[in-house]
């Protein structure tokens, strides 16, 4: 594996590892079910295990880094490890390449249920993926806690994180930030036409642009910011459509965020689509581009490499607490419970691509199904 700077390449060479962070981001967009904590474990496996593009310890600082910042954490994960291996260029490339694939998966979604009203029954397909994501986490979880939990004091910060997580009821971002975000809004709006399929284009920018802007922590906290925008505020959504919304965007693969995707185009056709998805991905690419060379510095300082430490271990403490919610929910009857078991096996054991255990869990459950 080529791990020269991206810099120091020739056009030749730039030009081939642009090719290859297209390739391998597209086919996470493609493939990657689950929501963040799915996206992440993915993500890790492709460029570090298989691809060794950067260290562990970096891939953590990342992911310490995406959760001091708002956004979509799984997606300004993938564009700063696009930037690592292609530059500012590269981070533009790997963000573009995870999330174009969802954004027309959901788009083809939305169309379904503008025109029909309902959405095509994928439950019995899902049980089975969701049982083999969850092996995909709980590996990736383990590799990641090896490199995250140096010493005692790592072992005991992180049990206590957990146990304030779980017991206290404490939220993210508290346990996150020492101290308080003041977020910024944007207020002026404009005009807009109070119905539903014919909200301005402009307006539903800008609605994401704010919701983009300011929201924390991972896709699942999206339901409160568009009930309160879109059906509260503007009024031109019900809740239920809302929930039809990011039930979209919780089972198609790539980022959670491409609900916003499946909104835009019930409000707005096809380019209100493509206006609510760069709305809400826009600020993830700015801030990631300018936070990416401030990590190394953050690193290099002894208090800010041990605040960096801290918040590395909270992060894979509140993703392990996540799964472990989400594998009550996946693991669901003898079945499941076998896909999972064996999905585990197929990775530790025979190391087994985990499209292809993913591609069998629904292939397992639908036809389990029909017999």
């Amino acid at each position: 594996m080529d791990t020269r700077e991206y810099k120091d390449l020739d056009k030749k060479e730039k030009r081939e590892r642009q090719k290859e962070i297209t390739k391998t981001f597209s086919k996470l967009g493609f493939l990657a079910f689950g929501g963040p904590a799915a996206h992440i474990a993915m993500l890790e496996e492709e460029t570090i295990k298989k691809k060794n593009w950067l260290s562990r310890e970096k891939f953590l600082d990342f992911m310490g880094a995406t959760n001091l910042i708002p956004g979509p954490n799984s997606t300004e994960m993938i564009m700063l490890v696009g930037y690592e291996r292609g530059g500012l260029l590269g981070l533009y490339n790997a963000g573009a390449a995870f999330i174009l694939p969802a954004m027309l998966i959901v788009m083809a979604f939305a169309y379904l249920y503008v025109d029909y009203g309902t959405l095509p029954q994928l439950a019995t397909v899902l049980e089975g993926v969701k049982a083999a994501i969850m092996a995909v986490i709980v590996h990736a979880l383990y590799r990641l806690f090896r490199s995250a939990v140096k010493d005692k004091l790592s072992l005991i910060f992180g049990a206590v994180i957990a146990a304030i997580y779980i017991l206290l009821g404490v939220g993210e971002i508290p346990l996150l930030f020492m101290s308080g975000l003041m977020m910024l809004l944007l207020k002026n709006r404009g005009s807009f036409l109070n119905r539903a399929n014919s909200l301005a284009i402009p307006i539903i920018f800008l609605t994401f642009l704010k919701i983009g802007s300011v929201l924390y922590g991972s896709g699942y906290v999206l339901l409160a910011f568009l009930e309160t925008e879109f059906v509260e505020k503007l009024g031109v959504l019900t809740s239920q459509q809302i929930l039809d919304a990011v039930a979209v965007g919780q089972f198609t693969p790539g980022p959670v965020f491409t609900t916003a995707t499946f909104i835009g185009y019930v409000l707005g056709g096809i380019p209100g689509a493509i206006a609510a998805t760069i709305g809400i991905f826009l600020p993830a690419f700015v801030i990631s581009s300018f936070i990416k060379p401030i990590i190394p510095k953050m690193r290099a300082s002894k208090w800010l490499s041990a605040v960096l430490d801290g918040v590395n271990i909270a992060s894979l403490v509140l993703m392990a607490v996540v799964s472990v919610k989400l594998g009550a929910a996946s693991i669901v009857g003898p079945i499941t419970a076998l896909i999972f078991v064996g999905s585990m096996i197929g990775i530790m054991r025979f190391k087994i691509n985990t499209v292809w255990l993913i591609a069998a869990g629904g292939a397992i459950t639908f036809i389990a199904n029909l017999i």
